[in-house]
């Protein structure tokens, strides 16, 4: 039977390590992001981005826009699955599909913000443009073997490719109240001009959108906290019991420092993990301190998002086993040398 003592102990430390992640700047950090997160995925059209999907669009269309879009529909590591079927059964080729499908998870704003905030502005600058690049490796790899012989479906149909240019307007005002903490560090100029971005967000919102759409913005905010939050303080209580109980050594002398060994584990443990919308980020950070190098760190962060057991399975559904097995072999490969690379010359 477990020592009281000691369970009192791990108690206490990983409540500690909840009070620290609850810290101001946290907060000032994760509440305009998933302000934003709700904004983006209720008020801008899916519908107009999906579009550039399909079979007949140019590859340096499609390619760049799948890359990155998932930027635009705030989609995490659940919710791309179903998106990412929904496009490659009515159209979309393989290889903007995948790319998608990789992308999308690893650029979720909420991750990039949060990785750069727990992690440093390195591996969350890393994080969204090794993404973006790796992505598209991966999808005109994809295409290149497999689409060959595709036949051509039906394009992707879209609805309401119009939008008020009044949602472009939001997304900058919610990035800057997002980004200001970072450059203001004095409390009364922060104060003040924080003051001013959300006043001047709520008064544009009122005389921009309507009481539906203000209500769905709100709806989709309040969903993200509920669905994220929860997951997200039992990541960071277990994380701070992990690094309590786990020998530093250990980690160092199977992920530390720079190597493509190291690297390669790292995906292939974050690839058969399953995280939650951003509970890789202080696991992660709790392995750095016991000594994961920098890059082993990075491939995590690639390979975790766009790989878990549940989504092996699905992806296999979905394209055949076959093709989901070149798949993941790609993001472990892939995610393992841009974590050697970044371990090696960007640290």
């Amino acid at each position: 039977m477990p020592d009281q003592s000691l369970i009192y102990h791990l108690a206490i430390v990983g409540l500690e390590s909840v009070q620290e992640y609850l810290a101001l700047h946290v907060l000032l950090c994760l509440v305009p992001a998933f302000f934003l997160a709700g904004a983006i995925a209720s008020l801008f059209s899916k519908e107009s981005v999906l579009k550039f999907f399909g079979n007949e669009t140019p590859k340096y269309i499609s390619y760049p826009i799948a890359a990155v879009s998932g930027c635009l529909l705030a989609v995490c590591s659940c919710t791309v699955l179903p998106l990412f079927a929904g496009i490659y059964r009515r159209g979309a080729g393989i290889g903007p599909a995948t790319t998608f499908l990789f992308s999308a998870p690893a650029i979720n704003i909420l991750a990039i913000v949060y990785t750069a905030k727990i992690l440093g502005y390195d591996l969350g600058v890393a994080r969204a443009v090794i993404a973006i690049l790796l992505s598209i490796a991966i999808g005109l790899t994809m295409a290149a073997l497999f689409e060959r012989h595709r036949e051509k479906k039906e394009g992707i149909k879209t609805f309401g490719d119009e939008r008020h240019a009044h949602s472009a307007y939001l997304f900058l005002l919610l990035l800057a109240i997002l980004i200001i903490p970072e450059i203001l560090t004095e409390w009364i100029p922060l104060l003040a001009v924080e003051t001013m971005l959300v006043l001047l967000t709520v008064f544009l919102s009122f005389n921009w959108f309507s009481k539906d759409e203000l209500k769905d913005w709100m709806a989709e905010t309040w969903f993200l906290i509920k669905q994220i939050t929860p997951l997200l303080l039992i990541g960071v209580f277990f994380a701070g019991i992990m690094v309590e109980l786990l020998p530093a050594h250990y980690v160092a002398a199977v992920v530390g420092g720079a190597s493509f060994g190291a690297s390669f584990i790292a995906s292939i443990a974050a690839a058969l993990m399953y995280f939650s919308t951003l509970t890789e980020v202080p696991i992660i950070s709790a392995l750095t301190e016991l000594g994961m190098g920098r890059g082993p760190a990075l491939a995590m962060l690639l390979a975790g998002p766009a790989l878990s057991l549940p989504n092996m399975i699905v992806i296999s559904r979905i394209m055949g086993v076959k093709k989901a097995s070149v798949y993941i072999a790609l993001v472990v490969t892939v995610a393992s040398i841009a974590g050697l690379i970044f371990g090696l010359y960007f640290v």
